[in-house]
């Protein structure tokens, strides 16, 4: 038996996902027992990156943001990568998803710069967590306290920094989702 058998794990990416903030907590979800789909703007295969500006591999995406409720999923994945963070934090589905995850009080697990959609969807004042180096004045602008930690838990909430902390963070998540 898996720490995650029977969980249903939503990973929210567009175009411009960081390759190894997609795969390694889609990995280590699934390996726990888990079932996770992709969830994006629109159900037209995503194009990942790897350093930001290196275009690596395509994948096919489950379901488009406007079709998804909390109620479908037992937790929410939101991988870095700037582009793809800075397009999710300005779709109003994807903010919704979040905002309806964050309020049914599911876990929510942001690496990278994936706290900047968790910053326009107003959730981060009074909170703990950490991030890509640029994106903490915006944290603090925000309410929240920005923390240089490899991973951060606060309450429902695990984020880490960049790909360096992904070990750290998969085993977080997976410890948290379950």
């Amino acid at each position: 038996m898996g720490a995650l058998d029977g969980k249903r794990v939503a990973i929210l990416a567009t175009d411009g996902v960081e390759e190894v903030e997609l795969t390694e907590p889609r990995t280590a979800v699934l390996d726990a027992g888990a079932t996770a789909e992709i969830v994006s703007l629109d159900t037209d295969a995503i194009q990942s990156m790897t350093s930001d500006i290196v275009p690596s591999a395509t994948y096919p995406v489950d379901r488009a943001a406007k079709e998804v409720s909390a109620a479908d999923y037992d937790a929410l994945i939101l991988p870095g990568g700037t582009v793809n963070a800075d397009r999710l934090r300005m779709d109003s589905d994807a903010r919704r998803l979040v905002t309806e995850m964050w309020n049914a009080g599911k876990p929510v697990a942001a690496i990278c710069h994936a706290p900047w959609t968790l910053v326009e969807a107003g959730l981060v004042k009074g909170r703990r967590l950490t991030s890509f180096p640029s994106l903490r004045t915006d944290i603090r602008n925000a309410g929240g306290e920005a923390v240089d930690e490899q991973v951060v838990v606060d309450g429902n909430l695990v984020t880490s920094r960049d790909p360096n902390d992904l070990p750290a963070f998969c085993d977080t998540i997976v410890k948290q989702f379950a």
